[in-house]
């Protein structure tokens, strides 16, 4: 990921390991920039299949589309109770053979986390648990994991364009804790169709007008 694998302690996303991440808030907007920023990562895992297990069949296709997960390449299983979710997870994991697994629960306890993190590590496959919140005070990441990295994705304004239109979305993105490095913060472009983000390019500096010089006469 540009502009981040450096601040990791990996300098890199691990491929085999256990990633969570969650909305700022509860806010819609805020969960699905999170789910497209979890979408991207698994896009870029590798050319494999990906599996989503999702709470409910809400999940828009064509919005993974454009972060890099065409629908030949996606997966969904549906499972309603967080521990239904965590079990086709991590048989998933250890059975190996596809680029990511994407994940979507709520609670999840120490345990089952590195229950996880092992699989990862056993079918080398990158695990991405979507944290999802259930009350607006109850905050997903609040209690410890396993996982190797932990995230937080908010919106964050778009720039001004110069004409009526929609700019590429821009998020907040933040690295609350990693294993063996410090938290880190982002601002970013959203995904594209490859699922890569982007450093948003410095604003153009408008050049001063020139001074108009008043040649005065001698009366």
């Amino acid at each position: 990921m540009v502009g981040i694998d450096d601040k990791l302690a990996s300098r890199g996303l691990a491929s085999s390991a256990l990633h969570e991440i969650a909305g700022e808030t509860a806010a819609l907007g805020d969960d699905a920039a999170a789910t497209l920023f979890a979408g991207g990562i698994a896009a870029r895992a590798s050319q494999g299949d990906v599996l989503w297990i999702m709470e409910r069949p809400d999940l828009f296709a064509p919005g993974l589309a454009g972060a890099g997960i065409p629908a030949s390449r996606l997966i969904q299983v549906e499972a309603g109770r967080d521990a239904d979710a965590l079990a086709v997870m991590e048989e998933a994991l250890r059975h190996g053979g596809l680029a990511a697994v994407v994940c979507e629960a709520a609670r999840i306890g120490m345990t089952a986390t590195r229950r996880l993190q092992l699989a990862a590590e056993e079918g080398g496959t990158m695990a991405l648990l979507l944290r999802r919140w259930r009350r607006a005070a109850e905050d997903p990441l609040a209690q410890p994991s396993s996982a190797v990295t932990r995230w937080r994705i908010a919106c964050a304004p778009s720039e001004a364009l110069p004409v009526p239109g929609v700019g590429r979305a821009r998020w907040q993105v933040s690295l609350v804790r990693q294993r063996g490095g410090d938290p880190q913060s982002w601002l970013l472009e959203g995904c594209d169709a490859t699922g890569c983000l982007a450093v948003p390019a410095e604003p153009r500096r408008r050049s001063a007008a020139p001074r108009r010089r008043e040649d005065r006469q001698a009366a």
